[in-house]
């Protein structure tokens, strides 16, 4: 059994109607037989995780894709069953006559699922409600139509509004909504409608990245080709960035971290975790952990994965050195910043002695900003010049 304390849960579903042009996850459309065998082969997984694991307290639960949304109720039933029968997570609230616990208390356990529209049902919303799912995270990435149709997503956005809709009607009341800025097509004007429709529905949180355009991706290929991707010059893109903020914060959504925005009290406690360097443990095809300064992830190969063959892969411990740099640039996303109390007591070395140097440059450089809390801690962050260069200033802390 581990001593592992805390940890947090991801859960890979690799599964999708079809590929998006710019997405390089991993996922892949799949036969029924394929995804049941994939379901039975992450179940033994789960149970295997418990048997190291089961003293863990679950602070949160995270499945992700891939498109989750696409399995069928009795398939997301059975992972839940495993989770159930591996964890303790009598911290969930599920409507089911005997699963997890039934007081009208808050869950203390953040279970979140990726859903896409067009992929849900009233039977699938019941089903996740009835084991426990009480965050909802619904991919859109524009309201445009035509924006839509060039990223190759399978939706219309009245289909976003359907499902949306849909789930609030079935008592989920802690609802994400992914948005994508500077994909082809979009123009500030665009971007500002995208934001105006999604407000209106009033979700408590919205994520709002950038497009990447990856290798290996059909953008990619596009982009090096003989018709290249129509995509905002940079001053639009810079006007489409900056403007999300500005939209979002009069209206209630606080950014918390570069490319997050949450109404009080509903920021995403899963991915704030991987924010500050909580444990967590992947389990299904490629899926990434880190628990104690370990890093591994599982194979990517489909066969081998069904067929037990799931041996860490790229596994890393973390020197010290590595551990304060991903305290730093990870840390930095986050708007509060890095506590210098908190850096000492992770690691008992005083900031100033390990990062001060480069701090003090980069304050004088109207990059980042020190600011003393309520409770007397000091704690350094980016400021509005720093978050636009961030990858540039995060450099900075990446050990030589």
């Amino acid at each position: 059994m581990s001593e592992v304390k805390n940890l947090e849960l991801y859960i890979h579903i690799p599964f999708c109607v079809k590929k998006c042009n710019y997405c390089d996850f991993l996922s892949f459309a799949a036969s029924d037989e394929d995804k049941d065998r994939y379901i039975a082969a992450l179940s033994e997984e789960i149970l295997k995780a418990g048997e190291i694991y089961s003293g863990c307290n679950i602070k949160t639960i995270f499945i992700g894709g891939g498109t989750p949304s696409i399995l069928m109720p009795e398939q997301f039933r059975k992972i839940c069953e495993a989770l159930r029968s591996a964890f303790d997570l009598s911290g969930l609230k599920g409507k089911e006559k005997g699963f997890f616990r039934k007081k009208e208390v808050p869950p203390s356990i953040e279970f979140s699922v990726e859903c896409n529209p067009g992929t849900l049902s009233v039977d699938k919303l019941e089903m996740m409600s009835a084991m426990g799912v009480n965050r909802l995270s619904i991919g859109l990435q524009s309201a445009a139509d035509n924006e839509l149709k060039e990223l190759g997503r399978i939706h219309t956005f009245q289909e976003f509004v359907d499902t949306f809709v849909l789930a609030r009607s079935k008592g989920f009341k802690n609802i994400n909504v992914d948005l994508m800025q500077a994909v082809p097509l979009q123009t500030l004007q665009s971007w500002r409608k995208t934001m105006a429709e999604v407000v209106a529905l009033k979700p408590e949180h919205i994520s709002a990245y950038s497009l990447i355009i990856e290798e290996g991706t059909p953008f990619y290929d596009r982009m090096h080709g003989e018709f290249p991707l129509a995509l905002p010059d940079e001053d639009e893109e810079r006007a489409i960035y900056h403007a999300t903020r500005e939209f979002l914060e009069p209206v209630g959504y606080k950014r918390y971290e570069i490319s997050n925005y949450a109404l009080p009290g509903k920021e995403c406690r899963h991915n704030t975790g991987y924010w500050k360097r909580e444990n967590y443990l992947g389990l299904g095809l490629g899926a990434s952990s880190m628990v104690d300064n370990v890093r591994w992830k599982n194979t990517s190969d489909m066969n081998e994965y069904i067929n037990g063959e799931r041996t860490r892969q790229e596994e890393e411990r973390l020197s010290r050195a590595d551990r304060m740099a991903e305290f730093m640039f990870l840390g930095l996303r986050m708007t509060e910043g890095i506590s210098k109390e908190k850096f000492f007591e992770t690691f008992g070395q005083d900031y100033d002695f390990t990062y001060g140097l480069t701090t003090a440059k980069l304050i004088d450089d109207g990059l980042m900003k020190l600011t003393i809390s309520d409770s007397g801690d000091s704690f350094v962050s980016l400021t509005e010049k720093g978050i636009d260069v961030s990858n540039i200033v995060l450099a900075e802390f990446l050990p030589e």
